[in-house]
């Protein structure tokens, strides 16, 4: 396995060319047949990666985990609650004394207008690849599973529709990472993207301005709508998510108004009825059961959400052997 990007940062899939995620694809793919056929993959023999969040995570720190793993590296699971950065240590002093150590850094920091800052100013200073499990603005190794989870239900993407859109949820403010890779990777790929939310969840203006000239780049087209039901309608996939008011109000406050007016904006039967027939509904999981979706939709025929999920392990896989191995 040619360790092609060895050293190349992955913060966000903005900062890659077109045939460089086409090709961490072919490789995630590789990945999954050789999991699949229980073949050997020790690509990253004796490799070390320092696995640090600041917040929980089920998917992003096990399929790094077990990646590494069976790559024949180790990865390192860091609680920075429980490192030095809790105490002030600075993301610069952070990154050098964790290079100097292994081989990559991956990193979860999704405090609003903190977490990509942070990730850059590791980027800058260490001296082995540092990805991004996650920020305020990118969560790239989802985007990656997503489109990988795309190519393999439909081989040709191109003016394939497919509708993000925001859905009611309690459990926390959550980022608007997700959304906003899926706008600035779909089009690139020729897709019809709808964006739909309510009034008061932008996504920034600058990543909007992006999307729209991606579209237009590809032959593909990029539509805000403020209606669900539009969304919905003759969409190929769904992708219905929470996400928080972070441009408009930078407040952690879980629940307030906004929020509690918009309880109709959920993933039901009725609405998924609006849809192709063979539609497929997509989410990155945890979903917020009965208020984002109906379990009879997530749990039904169209959801592809666990064939998501697992791509998680496979693309990870791709990335930690094409950016830090050796041969």
């Amino acid at each position: 396995m040619k360790p092609e990007f060895k050293g190349k940062h992955f913060i966000t899939l903005d900062d890659w060319k077109k045939d460089e995620i086409e090709r961490l694809l072919e490789v995630s793919k590789i990945m999954k047949q050789k999991f699949h056929n229980n073949e050997d993959t020790t690509f990253l023999k004796n490799k070390s990666a320092f696995l640090m969040f600041f917040e929980q995570s089920t998917r992003t720190r096990n399929s790094m985990e077990a990646g590494i793993a069976q790559l024949g590296g180790h990865g390192n699971y860091l609680d920075t609650s429980g490192m030095q950065i809790s105490h002030g240590e600075s993301a610069k002093d952070t990154a050098i004394i964790l290079s100097s150590y292994g081989h990559g850094i991956a990193c979860r920091n999704c405090f609003w207008e903190i977490g990509n800052k942070f990730l850059r100013e590791m980027a800058e200073h260490s001296t082995v690849p540092v990805m991004n499990l996650q920020c305020d603005l990118y969560h790239p190794m989802q985007g990656l599973a997503d489109l990988m989870t795309i190519q393999e239900v439909y081989p040709k993407t191109q003016n394939l529709k497919v509708s993000i859109i925001w859905a009611y949820a309690t459990t926390h403010k959550k980022p608007i990472s997700v959304p906003l890779t899926q706008i600035l990777l779909f089009p690139r790929f020729g897709m019809d993207v709808t964006l739909a939310y309510p009034e008061g969840y932008d996504l920034p203006k600058w990543a909007i301005e992006k999307a729209s000239k991606y579209a237009k780049e590809n032959n593909g087209t990029f539509t805000i709508t403020h209606k669900i039901d539009e969304a919905f309608k003759d969409a190929d996939i769904v992708i219905p998510k929470n996400w928080g008011s972070w441009v408009n109000n930078q407040s952690d406050a879980v629940v307030d108004d906004l929020l509690e007016s918009y309880k109709s904006w959920k993933c039901t039967e009725e609405m998924m009825a609006l849809a192709k027939k063979d539609v497929k509904y997509m989410h990155a999981l945890p979903a917020d059961r009965g208020n984002e979706v109906e379990d009879s939709v997530i749990d039904g025929d169209h959801s592809i959400v666990y064939q998501e999920a697992e791509n998680r392990l496979h693309t990870a896989k791709a990335v930690m052997a094409m950016t830090m191995g050796d041969k």
